[in-house]
């Protein structure tokens, strides 16, 4: 039945109380945290994360003890016991390396040539969606939000799996291989859908090539002619790389083990994960960076002078210009003291990429809003460290110039992600942990019912 225009009206003013009445209940007295000693977010006062669990997939390391006393350091991020610096070293002996980091971090060791050309068929294999899947799923009401359409898709794969809720380790693997393999053409499928749909363009869906690494097929079946260089393939995988683990206490991975230690299926946990990824805190910071580069370039007509750009960012830092939140977006980490070394490595590709595109004067005016951003959040916070960049301050800049659109940012890192997330999921069920429970303290008032003629 159609509602009228004086129904909805009714209705909205109706809703407008009733979101009264929730701010009004929902608001707590926030000084009950420190009273009960509460971890507010599973942070100690230092900010350091309060330990929940054991890994051996990674490791994120910030400091060096020295006489029992913390030492800021520069950032080191180990992949199974591997530093991502010395892995990256081997890089530079082949041009592709994502399908090589997803066979370490799921099976704990570097595999050897047949080992990993194995391993590379099978992702292959598995890079196929059901049949008629693209049609009756990714084109049906497509989301304007790709991160949701992601999710939705694998929760319907759920519905194409002849044995979903089996968590035995052999199925797992199999279900999270066949959703390392299939993120990208999901992801690329469901921007161009979206692309179709509402923004009127011309609907073109290719196929992935079985002999083409993870990041040569997303920018295959991405643009228009499939065209792209070896360059901007590598610096994609190198994005690929370094985003698809960090440890088992970021948000969509803590998530990962909350929801798989319900006993749940695959498809459901990973669903739980995309949706804390897709929040702005998380997966989408980059794109928080790209659009603050964007005002600045539009406000600050010479991205050359540091007196010009600093005048900006502290009228960002006072709230006066760009959002009006006084964050300088992709500084700081909840870690990372001196460096992040995702970034450091980023950095390095990003520049390499500047030149190929002739965009160097962007490029250096990331460095330049990172120096001079370091040093204006540190001397504010009167603190004895420098505030280092983070991933996110260069990875968005990286996609920009492979001419990646905005709504993928995201998607991207989960197409990285995933890997991490599997190898998470795998080592829960492996030690069959108890199902992940914190306390909350009830902090209201106990009352006597009342009948509803008596309220």
């Amino acid at each position: 039945m159609m509602k009228s225009d004086e129904d909805r009206r009714i209705r909205d003013i109706r809703l407008a109380e009733l979101v009264k009445w929730c701010m009004i209940s929902g608001a707590l007295d926030l000084n009950l945290y420190e009273e009960y000693d509460v971890k507010r977010g599973l942070r100690e006062s230092d900010g350091k994360g309060v330990l929940t669990g054991l890994t051996e997939i990674s490791d994120v390391v910030a400091f060096r003890t020295e006489g029992g006393r913390k030492i800021p350091s520069e950032g080191q991020l180990y992949f199974q016991g591997y530093n991502i610096m010395d892995l990256k070293k081997g890089f530079e002996e082949r041009k592709f390396n994502f399908e090589e980091i997803t066979y370490l971090l799921l099976f704990g060791a570097l595999p050897n040539r047949q080992q990993l050309a194995s391993f590379i068929e099978i992702l292959s294999q598995y890079r196929e969606l059901p049949n008629k899947f693209v049609r009756d799923v990714i084109m049906k009401a497509p989301s304007m939000d790709i991160m949701n359409a992601l999710q939705r898709s694998v929760l319907t794969l759920y519905s194409y799996d002849e044995n979903p809720d089996d968590i035995s380790i052999q199925n797992v693997l199999k279900q999270c291989l066949s959703l390392i393999a299939t993120f990208p053409l999901i992801s690329v499928y469901a921007y161009h859908a979206y692309q179709h749909y509402h923004n009127d363009k011309s609907l073109l869906i290719r196929y992935p090539d079985p002999e083409l690494s993870t990041a040569e097929n997303i920018l295959r079946i991405l643009r228009d002619d499939g065209q792209y260089t070896e360059l901007e393939a590598r610096v994609l995988d190198i994005a690929l790389v370094i985003h698809a683990e960090h440890g088992g206490g970021n948000n969509s991975t803590f998530t990962t083990h909350v929801v798989s230690s319900t006993g749940t299926d695959t498809y459901s946990a990973v669903a739980a994960s995309l949706g804390s990824l897709k929040g702005p805190k998380h997966g989408g910071a980059n794109l928080k960076v790209e659009n603050m580069f964007a005002d600045i370039k539009e406000n600050v007509p010479d991205w050359g002078s540091d007196d010009a750009v600093r005048d900006y960012l502290v009228r960002i830092m006072k709230k006066e210009a760009f959002d009006g939140s006084g964050l300088i977006y992709g500084m700081g980490h909840a870690v990372y003291t001196l460096s992040d070394p995702r970034a450091v490595i980023l950095k390095e590709y990003a520049r390499s990429l500047s030149e190929e595109k002739g965009l160097t004067d962007e490029f250096e005016l990331h460095e330049r809003v990172e120096r001079i951003a370091s040093e204006l959040l540190t001397n504010r916070k009167k603190l004895h460290k420098p505030i280092c960049c983070n991933v996110d301050f260069y990875s968005g800049f990286v996609y920009s110039m492979l001419g990646i659109p905005k709504q993928l940012y995201t998607p991207m890192f989960a197409i990285s992600r995933i890997a991490g997330w599997s190898a998470h999921r795998i080592e829960e069920l492996v030690n069959e942990g108890k199902i992940i429970r914190p306390a909350y303290k009830y902090v209201g008032h106990h009352r006597e019912y009342a009948d509803l003629d008596a309220r």
